[in-house]
Parts: structure tokens; sequence; C-alpha cells
């Protein structure tokens, strides 16, 4: 089994122990991914996430999923794209590298990450994708890692990069559904 695997997607679908979500500071839901994951999961995953203090830039915090079929919702929060000479990129490594954190302490099996840092915080498709695989592949996070991409622009850039890999690097499992 490969330990990456690259779809075109819903996030809040996948049947995985948990979806990584491109949260807010708040954490109180907002617009995109993150709405979306708020309205699959309901009411209660609001009101969990009130009790956490919010959450800062490169950070990630862990609920329950409620009522999609994740087991585990990951909190993380991607920097706002200003130009990258702000050190966005590292900061957008430690979201994606603070949720495998979580993953791997918590003994999920299977993580499903959105393209951090598109959307709302507008990275551009290239640095958004190249950081998710750097740090994705300097984890040592054991278990299968979906990148779960909502447009065609994130699905082709990872695709790209992973085809573009040693023979020895995790190469993905295209699924265009």
């Amino acid at each position: 089994m490969e330990r990456i695997l690259l779809v075109l997607g819903d996030i809040t679908r996948l049947k995985v122990d948990a979806v990584v979500n491109s949260a807010n500071r708040s954490l109180a839901g907002g617009g995109g991914v993150d709405r979306a994951i708020h309205m699959a999961a309901g009411h209660d995953l609001l009101l969990e996430c009130l009790t956490l203090g919010g959450c800062e830039p490169g950070n990630a915090k862990v609920t329950d999923a409620y009522e999609m079929p994740a087991r585990r919702i990951i909190h993380a929060v991607a920097p706002a794209w200003l130009g990258g000479a702000m050190g966005e990129v590292e900061i957008l490594e430690k979201a994606y590298t603070s949720a495998l954190d979580i993953a791997q302490k918590e003994g999920l099996q299977s993580v499903a990450f959105p393209c951090l840092g598109r959307g709302i915080r507008r990275f551009p498709v290239d640095e958004a994708a190249d950081a998710a695989l750097s740090a994705i592949l300097r984890h040592p996070y054991p278990g299968r890692i979906v990148l779960c991409c909502a447009t065609r622009e994130d699905f082709d850039a990872y695709l790209r990069r992973l085809e573009n890999m040693a023979p020895e690097a995790p190469q993905p499992v295209p699924n265009k559904d």
C-alpha cells in the first residue's frame, strides 16, 4: 500500500481516521474547507472548538469529528501569503508538521489533508504544494496520507511533484473521483 494517496474531491466525505481542517485562528468556522467541515460535522464541532482557545498559524489542535465519517478533525492554521518574505512557507510547513504530530501521537492510521494555505490565505499553488510535500516527506508519521485537492489546479501541482520524485520516495495513487 502506498503511503500517499492523491485525490480530487470533497474532504468531508473521506473515511479516514482524521481529516485536517484548514482552520482560522478562532477555530470557530470560516469559509471554504473550514465551512464545509463545520457544516458536515454539525453544531457540536463549533461548541468543542470554542473551548480550545483558538490556534496560532503553524499550529494545530484536535477535536472529535461528530457527524463526519472521519473519527477526528485536526484543525491546522496556515499563514496568509504576504509575498513570501515573512516566513510564510516555513509556517505553512509547521502547520503540516503540527497536524502530523497530533495524528502520530493519537495513533491515527490515516489522515487526509486539504491544500492548506490555498483559498483565502492566497498561497500560490506551487509554493503551497512544495511546502506540503516537504513537510510530509520529512515527518516520521507512518500512516496513510491522503492529499485531497478541491481544484484541478491543486491536484495537477501535487501530481507533477509526486511524479518527479526519486523512485524510493512515496508515489501517489491518483483518484479523480
